[in-house]
């Protein structure tokens, strides 16, 4: 989610710097409402369960692509799926480009011996330059973020009125453990926000498990409400827009904000901001990292999938005073 969340911001400038050209984005049908009102762009929707399962379910989705006379590939994934689609593109003399993920950086980033630590090149940039290797000029300094969502009346009853209160988005989860801020903290952080009735709480997150533990950390606060459930991604988007600020970690939800121009913190325990997922155009001081003073090998992980004897409870040097002073700094501006 975050990969593609993290496409939108240059296909958005693409489209309003090069008007003549018209992109057909290929993903799985989930993510269409990321690029809902962006003109000039056509998804495609990608059946990976059925028509396009597989290797020769990948000749047809070249065959289905092949029928829209595409002049160029953009492969933004680089995974085997997309470069067997994009080789036969080649092979058939269209012209190619794909988004180096800078493995070797990032290896060396987060190696324990001879660590290199500094800042690789952000993936938002690095599908820039996939673009300028297509010929194409993009400009991403003077994002364009859609305008905040007229909320619909099944929504706000759900939500509320919005009036004069702040609204703040939380994403407690993520993919891997090493990036979770651990929840008895999470629950202090949300009892303090809580605590100021002008702040409604939307509590993010999917799944049976995930609820019950969002209604956990709601603790039947008036203010602090679970949004997992009970609206789709449309929705949830659309409320985003409205928030004042997004607290999530290392995850797909912090790129959903930042695409769509909300103030993003987050919260990095065996990553780190510096391996290129930073959220787009969000300063570096929003990003809340573990103590590298306490754990030198951070960070230890470029996605947070390895785990490292001893670095367990890296998380636990973010203080809860220090993320509730960060949001509470994003409320005043």
């Amino acid at each position: 989610m975050g990969d593609v969340a993290m496409t939108v911001p240059v296909i958005r400038a693409f489209v309003e710097q090069n008007p003549r050209v018209k992109i057909t984005l290929v993903s799985r049908p989930f993510f269409k409402p990321f690029f809902d009102g962006i003109h000039n762009v056509d998804f495609f929707s990608v059946d990976v369960k059925g028509r396009h399962k597989g290797f020769f379910g990948l000749l047809k989705l070249y065959s289905d692509l092949k029928k829209r006379n595409i002049d160029a590939i953009a492969d933004l994934h680089n995974v085997l799926r997309s470069q067997i689609i994009r080789k036969l593109f080649a092979f058939s003399g269209k012209k190619v480009a794909f988004t180096d993920k800078g493995r070797a950086e990032k290896k060396a980033l987060t190696r324990a011996e001879n660590k290199i630590f500094q800042p690789l090149k952000s993936m938002v940039d690095r599908h820039v330059d996939t673009f300028n290797q297509l010929g194409f000029k993009v400009d991403i300094s003077n994002p364009i973020f859609p305008q905040k969502a007229i909320l619909s009346n099944e929504i706000v009853k759900i939500l509320g009125e919005k009036g004069n209160n702040k609204w703040i988005g939380i994403a407690p989860f993520a993919q891997y453990e090493s990036k979770v801020y651990p929840l008895d903290l999470m629950q202090k952080v949300i009892d303090d926000l809580a605590s100021n009735t002008t702040h409604k709480i939307f509590l993010f997150g999917g799944g049976n498990k995930e609820i019950e533990i969002l209604n956990s950390l709601a603790n039947k606060k008036a203010n602090v409400i679970t949004i997992a459930g009970k609206l789709n991604l449309h929705q949830e988007l659309q409320l985003i827009t409205n928030l004042n600020v997004m607290l999530s970690m290392d995850s797909g939800n912090s790129h959903i904000a930042a695409m769509l121009g909300i103030k993003v913190i987050t919260l990095w325990g065996a990553t780190h901001p510096f391996a290129g997922f930073a959220p787009f155009n969000q300063p570096l001081e929003n990003c809340l990292t573990a103590d590298r003073e306490k754990y030198p090998l951070l960070p230890t992980s470029v996605y947070g999938n390895k785990k490292v004897a001893g670095y367990e409870e890296v998380m636990r040097s973010i203080s809860v005073e220090k993320v509730v002073f960060s949001i509470q700094s994003q409320l005043a501006e």
